[in-house]
């Protein structure tokens, strides 16, 4: 059964960043918009398993800094090839100064 844990602190991603979050034996890549909007997503290209974190976020898109596949962070749905798989997004919010993901 999903539930809200804690990924890391709101200040710990620039507006419009991307940090590598390791929970419960996964990765994901937490995103923070203006303010306190925040999403998340699998933390590995669909493509060939490369970190997004190292990506660039721009426009609520992410792009992977291996072969610049590039995916939306609010639905995951893969914009450019060479991705063609969808990533798995999840709820995100912020509480206080921290952010949480429902997994």
């Amino acid at each position: 059964m999903p539930s809200w844990t804690d990924a890391c602190g709101l200040d710990e991603i620039e507006e419009e960043g991307v940090r590598r979050v390791d929970l419960q034996g996964r990765t994901f890549a937490v995103y923070r918009m203006t303010g306190e909007e925040v999403f998340c997503s699998d933390g590995l290209c669909t493509h060939e398993a490369v970190h997004l974190s190292g990506g660039m976020v721009m426009d609520y898109e992410i792009e992977c800094p291996k072969h610049s596949g590039i995916f939306d962070i609010r639905t995951g749905e893969a914009k450019r090839l060479p991705a063609c798989v969808n990533l798995r997004t999840y709820p995100a919010r912020v509480d206080g100064t921290r952010i949480l993901i429902e997994i």
